[in-house]
């Protein structure tokens, strides 16, 4: 159900099922005609200039309300008093407002600047639309609003069409209250804001006409509440899609009786799916009844006659579906059940023929048997499906031959995450015209490419064939398939060279990612002083070799080259390429300086050049490049990286092990930043206080320099880790994560899923006393600090135990005095606390032990005293830990402690002790090591300032 376009020739809104006269005037008229032309002369005494005035008042309302939060505004609303002229605007022939096409009219001034009372949504009240009495059509479709008093809505009695989705509906009252809260900071303002997201209006199924509602994408949570008393008989389609609804689905929403379209996906919806007569019926006596007829049952499966499309995907519904309940749902077209992993559906069929013809099944993710592969089945009996998707059901064996007969006209086979089996060679290559999406990833299928590919698959749009075991040589054929526009052959076993034409002649190609494979030649096929088609490429991790194009052009937007064998200097002087945003020559053995030219790559929002032999200062671009994430790890550059990019726009910065020096004032106009690694280079001076503006900040990493000083208590209030579970704002995952496609299903509009988790190299964090590499996003999921190896001082600040988000803290190799802070234990996200090389004191606190998430824990070679706790997770550490505190001691089985073992004692030292020979060869050792040291350090500037403050 869409909208009809805007213009002079308007036509009216169009129900997907058509009344009869009676009914179209019993809905429309519920007076009476008689009062209905009343009403008319009544509102017409209020009418000037072909405009009521009160609904021109409210519509400037509107405009004010788009002012104060800060939005652009509709040029057209009050240039004229006729708002029937006005843009989004349409009425009837009675000169009242019928519709309201308001989707996207929130648009931001400044995206950056937070509306109304700093919070993620501004404030729109419902009874604004109260005076539109006519209205019929109110489309607030992805407005940011937070949406509030719905009892507005329900004078609108003729509102057939209603859509709210992408926005927030909240209660009543809630958001003023919020905006009096004494709100320190962001994380009081994100806990306000979890507290107002609403459930489903009742109000909205008091609409006695209303036809399409789409409450989708608005956060919605507790339980849907159907009342069929309520005025729902002419409802067609229902979107509650993307909330955080939860318990079981009611029955009642089957019973609707003209319902065609219901969205209940990605939910927290629980239990069965109530279409089984058997499971709602509880007793049923019909003793003693002299019956006369037959006798009709009702049951929810013959209740949905005008159903077309079911979607109950990516909840958590469990039991059985038997596809047997549809039998007489005649309409159906589209069925999505995918990611209910509880979930077990029954394909089997009691009969050869089927009411229905489904033209889109999805059980991606389900509890489906192996045996659905080789039927018989539901697919026996569908000869119009178009869209089938079976991925992540862990099948195993060869494919059926069911799916590739022209019974079954096939455009989109999604058949990834399996464990299927099958040579190329022999499996699917016949005559295929029809299919236009394949997805056949993550599965063990061997064999070639044909050759003949453009013949095999004519009509080929999508073509992902990524983690098996296919080898052999691409066929230069690709680039003779006209409509192909996405192609993922990664992480298989090719060889040889890409043909050239893919780069210069691929006609729709839009997305190629050849990575982890082994192909080899000069990269992008030798294609210099050329215009290189499509918008993605990934060759990473192959052999090719040789330099760079120096004189590229093109809509190119990502570029990856990372882990190949590309030598020479990266010199892109003569690209033209305005479009790049994503560039990646990460572990290469490129050479030379970073030239100022790079600057003008003004497009970059990702750039990765690490581990590879740049060497020099890095060019001034801060005015012109706008980064989020910038990697320079592993080189020998130096010069300050500020310089580089501007501060305002970059999430992420990896700079560790250069030779970058000075002190680090700059990074507290890092507002926007997220992972902060600064480790392995010649930082010094203090650590500022203004740190602490950081508040998005998730890792930092600022190990191996030359910091001094004392830490800022402040630190305990940056939320570190806080956002890790609802951000997820990378550059990959808001330009790839869902590559849409249009299959030609008629009215649906598919979208091919594409994981942008399987795309970005991991980043390295030492924690756990090891370097662990993480995928994508892992400052989204990982929190931690790193401070070791430098040369802090005085005592650590209590108030780090506020960091309850925190996995894990590194502050071993340095100068901290005083006690452990008891304040620790509160950290109770913490995985790993590292305290050891340091010049702390006292006793390990008890209430360390209360922290159950702890794994590793360093406190050597301190001045530390006392018992060691052995309750808790301390029961599990060994003495490892803490050697090298002479006065620690070991809990006993009583209530005495005994000594900790240094780090080169032995329980059995008296035999030792009597050999004057081994004792003088052990003193001699001692004294040549501890002079070698001494020298050692005396030649390192790190260490003469150590030996200088000793």
């Amino acid at each position: 159900m869409v909208w009809p376009t805007e213009g002079a020739n308007q036509k009216p809104f169009q129900p997907l099922v058509t009344y009869s006269h009676q009914e179209t005037m019993s809905c429309y008229f519920p007076l009476g005609t008689m009062l209905w032309v009343l009403c008319v002369l009544q509102f017409m005494s209020h009418m000037a200039g072909g405009c009521v005035i009160e609904e021109r008042i409210a519509l400037m309302r509107i405009k004010s309300l788009l002012l104060e939060a800060n939005s652009e505004v509709l040029a057209s609303w009050g240039h004229s008093d006729d708002c029937c002229s006005w843009e989004r605007v349409r009425c009837n022939n009675s000169t009242r407002v019928s519709g309201l096409n308001l989707d996207y009219v929130y648009q931001r001034k400044d995206y950056r600047t937070m509306v109304t009372i700093g919070g993620p949504c501004w404030n729109l009240n419902l009874t604004i639309f109260s005076s539109f009495h006519e209205l019929q059509q109110l489309d607030l479709f992805s407005n940011s609003a937070c949406l509030q008093n719905f009892d507005g809505l329900q004078y609108l009695t003729k509102l057939r069409y209603l859509n709210l989705s992408s926005n927030i509906l909240v209660e009543n009252n809630v958001l003023e209250s919020l905006a009096f809260r004494n709100l320190k900071n962001l994380r009081d303002l994100r806990l306000g804001f979890n507290q107002i997201y609403g459930s489903i209006p009742p109000s909205l199924f008091e609409l006695p006409c209303l036809e399409y509602l789409d409450l989708s994408y608005n956060l919605l949570q507790g339980h849907i509440h159907i009342d069929l008393s309520t005025n729902l008989k002419n409802l067609q389609e229902l979107h509650l899609g993307s909330n955080r609804l939860n318990g079981s689905i009611p029955a009642s929403l089957f019973e609707l009786p003209r319902l065609q379209y219901l969205d209940l996906s990605k939910n927290l919806l629980q239990g069965h799916i109530p279409m089984d007569l058997t499971r709602t019926l509880k007793y049923l006596d019909l003793s003693g009844n002299l019956l006369e007829g037959h006798i009709s049952i009702i049951s929810p499966s013959n209740l949905c006659l005008s159903l077309q499309t079911l979607k109950l995907a990516a909840n958590n519904l469990n039991g059985k579906f038997d596809f047997f309940w549809l039998r007489n749902c005649a309409m159906l077209k589209e069925v999505d059940l995918s990611g209910n992993a509880e979930l077990a559906i029954d394909v089997k069929f009691l009969t050869s023929v089927t009411s229905f013809q489904l033209r889109a099944l999805m059980l991606s993710g389900c509890n489906l048997d192996n045996t659905i592969i080789s039927g018989p089945n539901l697919f026996g009996t569908q000869r119009h499906l178009q869209f089938l998707d079976l991925s992540n059901n862990n099948f195993s064996g060869c494919l059926p031959n069911w799916m590739f007969t022209n019974e079954a006209p096939l455009l989109y086979l999604d058949l990834a995450h399996n464990s299927l089996v099958g040579s190329l060679d022999h499996l699917m290559w016949q005559q295929q015209s029809n299919l236009q999406m394949i997805n056949i990833s993550m599965n063990y299928f061997t064999g070639h490419l044909p050759m003949d590919i453009s013949s095999v698959f004519p009509n080929l749009t999508v073509l992902d064939a990524s983690y098996n075991n296919i080898s052999g040589y691409l066929p230069p054929s690709l680039c003779n398939i006209n409509d192909l526009e996405f192609v993922d052959l990664s992480n298989n076993k090719l060889t040889g060279e890409v043909p050239v034409c893919l780069f210069t002649e691929c006609g729709s190609l839009e997305f190629l990612r050849l990575s982890n494979n082994n192909l080899g030649g000069p990269i992008l096929g030798g294609a210099n002083n050329k215009s290189i088609c499509g918008g993605t490429i990934f060759l990473d991790s192959n052999n090719f070799e040789g330099p760079l194009p120096n004189n590229l052009s093109g809509e190119v937007s990502i570029m990856d080259f990372h882990d190949n064998k590309l030598s020479g200097e990266l010199d892109v002087s003569f690209w033209n390429i305005p479009s790049l945003e994503f560039l990646s020559v990460a572990s290469n053995s490129l050479t030379g300086q970073i030239y100022p030219m790079i600057c003008k790559l003004t497009g970059l929002s990702y750039l990765d050049i690490s581990n590879n032999d740049f060497e020099g200062s890095i060019p001034n671009c801060s005015s012109k490049l706008m980064l989020d994430f910038l990697n320079m790890s592993s080189n020998t550059l130096s010069g300050f990286p500020s310089y580089f990019f501007n501060s305002s726009n970059v999430e992420v910065i990896d700079i560790r092990y250069n030779r970058f020096m000075g002190s680090l004032d700059w990074i507290q106009h890092l507002y926007q930043i997220k992972m902060l690694l600064l480790g392995g280079n010649m930082f010094e001076g203090h650590i500022s206080a203004k740190l602490c503006h950081l508040q998005y900040l998730n890792i930092i990493d600022l190990s191996h320099n030359r910091l001094s000083g004392s830490l800022p208590p402040c630190i305990g209030a940056i939320s570190f880790g806080y956002y890790t579970d609802s951000y997820d704002d990378d550059f990959l995952s808001k330009n790839i994560y869902d590559v849409p496609f249009d299959v030609g299903l008629s009215n649906m509009h598919s979208w091919f899923p594409y994981d942008a988790n399987l795309v970005l190299p991991g980043f390295t964090f030492s924690t756990k006393g090891n370097i662990y590499t993480y995928s994508r996003g892992f400052y989204n999921l990982m929190s931690g600090i790193d401070l070791s190896a430098n040369m802090l001082s005085g005592e650590i600040p209590w108030e780090i135990g506020n960091l309850s988000r925190v996995k894990s803290l590194n502050l071993s190799h340095n100068f901290f005095i005083g006690q452990i802070p008891a304040t620790f234990a509160n950290m109770s996200a913490l995985e790993s606390l590292d305290l050891s090389h340091n010049e702390l004191s006292g006793s390990i606190p008890r209430q360390l032990t209360h922290m159950s998430s702890l794994e590793v824990f360093f406190a050597a070679y301190n001045n530390l005293s006392g018992c060691i706790p052995n309750s808790g997770q301390f029961s599990s550490f060994n003495m490892e830990s803490y050697l090298g505190n002479a006065d620690l001691q070991n809990s006993s089985k009583g209530s005495q402690c005994s000594p900790v073992l240094g780090p080169m004692e032995v329980e059995d030292v008296g035999e030792a002790s009597d050999d004057p020979v081994l004792y003088i060869i052990c003193a001699a050792s001692f004294v040549l090591a501890f002079w070698a040291t001494v020298a050692f350090l005396f030649c390192l500037p790190f260490g003469q300032r150590v030996m200088l403050q000793l």
